[in-house]
């Protein structure tokens, strides 16, 4: 699947959100957008363009591209509940996502790289696939050869306790992982408001 190669320091600072560990240690200094004029943009920004940087927030934090997105959208659309809440549920459920929030990676794009270089197990088999969608229940690792990374104890080590959520058990010593449970919405807390990307796509 394709990924987005542009500087994504660019586009933190464009949405205002850090979007990887790199883009946060930018925007404690440059808090503001790129380019010439970055500094002294103003004006009223209309509605349209704050439902489309909601979404672009949110496209960027999970990585996902546009057709993947919409696909997430109509998923959530078709299932009960709101809508808002089913799309973050179903973007927290995706496997690449879930090694990231374990601590095994420092951001989701290194997570995904572990997944897609054949790295990471799911139940005992290997998925190389980002988007799975995890069950509740379902026990993510490394494979036997992948074990004990630098790169991995090292995110390991300097993951604090703290940001390993309520809903991934965490076996650092083993360096495997347990999908508890599908978190609630006002568990999940990410700079993006998921209903103003509902009303953009209910145009």
């Amino acid at each position: 699947m394709a990924r987005f190669r542009g500087s994504i320091t660019k586009v933190s600072r464009r949405l205002g959100v850090a979007l990887s560990p790199k883009a946060e240690k930018y925007l404690e200094r440059r808090p503001y957008a790129p380019g010439e004029h970055g500094q002294s943009r103003r004006g009223k920004v209309s509605e349209y363009a704050l439902q489309l940087r909601e979404k672009q927030k949110m496209k960027y934090l999970y990585g996902v591209l546009e057709k993947q997105f919409r696909n997430y959208y109509k998923k959530a659309v078709s299932q009960r509940g709101v809508t808002g809440d089913n799309l973050v549920k179903l973007l927290e459920r995706r496997f690449d996502n879930v090694v990231f929030r374990a601590g095994f990676s420092p951001s989701r794009a290194g997570a995904r790289q572990l997944v897609t270089h054949g790295h990471m197990l799911v139940n005992g088999r290997r998925v190389n696939i980002p988007s799975y969608l995890l069950k509740p229940g379902d026990t993510i690792e490394f494979r036997e050869k992948s074990k004990n990374m630098d790169a991995v104890t090292d995110s390991l080590n300097k993951a604090p306790e703290s940001r390993i959520p309520s809903w991934v058990q965490v076996d650092k010593a083993h360096q495997k992982a347990v999908f508890l449970s599908v978190p609630e919405r006002e568990e999940v807390q990410e700079p993006f408001n998921e209903q103003l990307v509902v009303e953009l796509y209910s145009k």
